[in-house]
């Protein structure tokens, strides 16, 4: 249920962001600035004064370096042209440390030093070469990491993929405005390696700085520290290398208190004592703890397996202290790696998640910063599978016809994609178990943040299938995101829909001309003239401040009955979740929605407040009374308000069944065609709520505001079902749970 094209694409070329005529003078100038240009909106990464392609990865608008028009090329053949570490030339290899090089003849120096210099470009520059005919740019962190960096398996293969997540980690080093990288990956994508060598380039680089890591444990972060940072410090080529101060192989400090200086045709042959100043920086790794580095200045925040952290310990207050850590006033001068699998949502991963999507560069504050500061990167786990990456760093994302030469020398006979489905077909019959390999290796961002299933009171694989199923289509073409307004600001008059970036609204349906603001108007009261195509439900609130804005959302959903009319049928066309800045602004917006579609609404009367604006505006008639009594057994209020309570408990279970019903008859596949075809998808293109009915505590509804508002226009739609017989009160609810063990989900008996 994939889009292969949609999820595969890493980056989008962008053409002719950047004027023609613009492009050509300032390249001629050679004037573009390394950084964030703010009057064309995006990121310099080239420090040649000179840019070419632009590109775009998740939003982030990138310009990199023009092309030279001399490139390194291991051959003439395009089929044989690919990325190739070049070794050490022997003679220099034997030079250990600068002393050694100082005393070396000058007639040895002399035939060297352009060699070194090179690397140093390299290093500062980037490194273009050809990989099967195409010009391929790799930032000089990334040629660090390729060309020098030893590794577990000796020196690291190069893939595409890792070539992106290096250009955006570039981005986000010259993007003034950006504290760093938030990357969601799959396991053994080798970010732990790629991290420790920045660590080492940073520091072996600055002065008077200082490096940091941290991991999901204190030990984790020491492991990392003394088996990767340590080791590709000390193999690095004597000319990059500083003089540290202690140990060969430290346990908690990298200290490089003398450094080796570079080695130009002007230096080479003596060394000014000047030059031979301490760098006065260090490496070093710290505890887990919400406030790990608190009060220290850091130029690099390396933050391993942060998706992983456990209680006590929460990375969003970690984040939110060690986010200081890289500022001086508003100044941002340092930056945070950042990356990780995802725990379970119940056992850390919520709080990773959050930090994530708080991190979207799509959603920018006043001062141009994401609201944690970070930029989120997700590259999908076929884009970067071991043992399915090409000589060339290319991904084998499905099987060839004839087997592939891989990046290792092995022969790849299968895809990736099929490897995985494959693997997750195995594993249906253990729900648990099919999640944690979806985090471990997502092709979506829901895959990284699946949670654990045994709390789960709603049959979970229908859920999922649903989550997959809306994860493969292109959102834009499905949902609408938009605002409602009174036509020329004229209230109780007609209501407009305005598709807009900002608005609160996802709209996946709206009525034709003939069925919108169809309101009907008898003595003085507003009715609704649609009540036969659907209904809405509301989870509303009173106050508009909250401690700390800890409130929770108002939520409203709309949702189709069955009808021969021109709209869809039991299908939920709208959502809205959210806590605009005042309590009036949600009510006017949720009463303007009404209008527009013209249908009735059910509303939770413990905050009457909204009710209350219903009523005062003329729009009771909107207003569903509680399904669950009849008219003469209401109480005062609830025939002067209408709305249904949320403390009975009878309520409680009568919305749980209406979600558990509708899940059951409309979302996912209904693989014994019960309902539908077995082949026929469900239709619920809002996976926020989807994730919401996923994580639903009847006993704990608070926080479940899509849950409850969604249940509340199922009920409204259903209120028929919940009319009792006169001789009783009592609502007959047979509500069933599930194990939730295995893929489908059984129902307990």
């Amino acid at each position: 249920m994939q889009n292969e094209g949609q999820d595969n694409v890493l980056y989008k070329d962008v053409q002719d962001y950047v004027p023609k005529a613009v492009l050509t003078n300032k390249n001629k100038n050679k004037s573009w600035k390394y950084g964030y240009d703010e009057k064309y909106d995006l990121v310099v990464i080239s420090k040649t004064g000179e840019i070419e392609s632009i590109i775009n990865i998740q939003g982030l608008i990138i310009a990199l370096p023009k092309c030279p028009k001399k490139i390194y090329s291991r051959s003439k053949s395009k089929e044989n042209q690919y990325w190739e570490r070049i070794d050490i030339p022997k003679s220099l290899s034997k030079i250990q440390s600068i002393f050694q090089w100082n005393e070396m003849p000058s007639e040895f120096k002399s035939s060297w030093v352009d060699y070194i210099e090179n690397e140093f470009d390299n290093r500062e520059l980037g490194y273009w070469f050809m990989n099967k005919g195409i010009p391929t740019y790799v930032t000089g962190s990334h040629y660090m990491y390729l060309q020098w960096a030893s590794i577990d398996i000796g020196y690291p293969d190069f893939r595409e993929a890792n070539r992106i997540l290096w250009l955006h980690w570039e981005a986000c080093k010259a993007d003034k405005r950006c504290f760093g990288q938030d990357y969601l990956k799959i396991r053994r994508s080798g970010f732990s390696y790629m991290s420790s060598n920045e660590g080492v380039n940073i520091g072996t680089l600055a002065k008077d700085s200082r490096v940091g890591i941290l991991s999901k444990t204190g030990s984790d972060a020491k492991k990392m520290f003394t088996d990767k940072v340590v080791p590709i410090a000390n193999r690095l080529p004597f000319f990059f290398k500083p003089i540290q101060d202690g140990m060969d192989k430290p346990k908690t400090e990298l200290a490089f208190r003398v450094p080796a200086s570079k080695i130009t045709k002007k230096n080479m042959f003596e060394q000014d004592k000047d030059e031979m100043l301490g760098l006065d920086t260090t490496i070093d790794w710290k505890n887990t703890d919400d406030n790990s580095y608190d009060g220290e200045k850091l130029l690099l925040l390396i933050h391993d397996e942060s998706g992983k952290w456990l209680k006590p310990n929460n990375i969003l207050n970690n984040w939110r202290v060690t986010k200081t850590c890289l500022r001086l006033g508003s100044k941002i001068i340092g930056k945070c790696m950042m990356g990780s699998t995802s725990n379970a949502l119940s056992r850390g991963g919520d709080n990773f998640k959050k930090l994530y999507e708080d991190s979207d560069v799509k959603l920018r504050n006043s001062n141009g910063q994401t609201k944690s500061g970070l930029y989120s990167l997700f590259i999908p786990m076929e884009m970067n599978m071991e043992g399915f990456i090409d000589r060339y760093g290319m991904p084998v994302l499905r099987t060839p016809n004839k087997p592939v030469l891989g990046v290792d020398g092995e022969m790849i006979s299968q895809g990736a994609v099929n490897y995985w489905e494959n693997e997750v077909d195995s594993l249906k019959s253990d729900a648990d178990a099919l999640n944690e390999f979806y985090r471990q290796f997502p092709r979506t961002e829901s895959h990284a943040f699946r949670d654990e299933s045994k709390q789960s009171l709603f049959n979970l694989t229908k859920i999922y299938q649903q989550i997959d199923y809306n994860d493969s289509m292109i959102r834009e073409q499905h949902l609408t995101q938009g605002s409602f307004s009174w036509k020329d600001g004229i209230k109780d008059s007609s209501v407009i829909f305005t598709p807009n970036k900002d608005g609160r609204f996802m709209v996946s349906w709206t009525p034709g001309k003939n069925l919108q603001n169809n309101v009907l108007k008898r003595n003085g009261r507003f009715l609704p003239g649609n009540e036969h195509l659907g209904a809405f439900g509301c989870d509303s609130y009173d106050i508009s401040g909250t401690v700390g804005n800890r409130g929770s959302n108002g939520a409203l959903h709309g949702l189709t009955k069955f009808n021969m009319d021109e709209a869809p049928s039991n299908e939920f066309f709208l959502q809205y979740i959210a806590r605009p800045q005042t309590a009036e602004i949600f009510f006017e917006e949720v009463l303007m929605a009404c209008v527009f579609y013209g249908m009735p609404i059910l509303i939770e009367n413990n905050k009457p407040r909204l009710l209350y604006h219903f009523k005062n505006r003329g729009y009771r008639g909107f207003s569903v009374n509680r399904p669950d009594k009849q008219y003469n057994k209401l109480s005062r209020t609830e025939k002067e308000l209408g709305g249904i309570p949320n403390s009975s408990e009878d309520i409680k279970q009568a919305h749980a069944a209406a979600i558990e019903s509708f899940i059951e008859k409309n979302i996912g596949l209904d693989m014994e065609s019960t309902f539908r075809d077995a082949d026929l998808m469900g239709t619920m293109p809002f996976t926020r709520t989807l994730n919401d009915w996923a994580k639903f505590d009847i006993n704990n509804r608070t926080k479940f505001d899509a849950s409850i508002s969604s249940g509340l226009a199922i009920m409204a739609c259903q209120k028929h079902l919940y009319t009792p017989e006169k001789k009783s009160s009592k609502i007959s609810v047979n509500f069933a749970r599930y194990t939730n063990k295995g893929i489908t989900s059984d129902l307990i008996r």
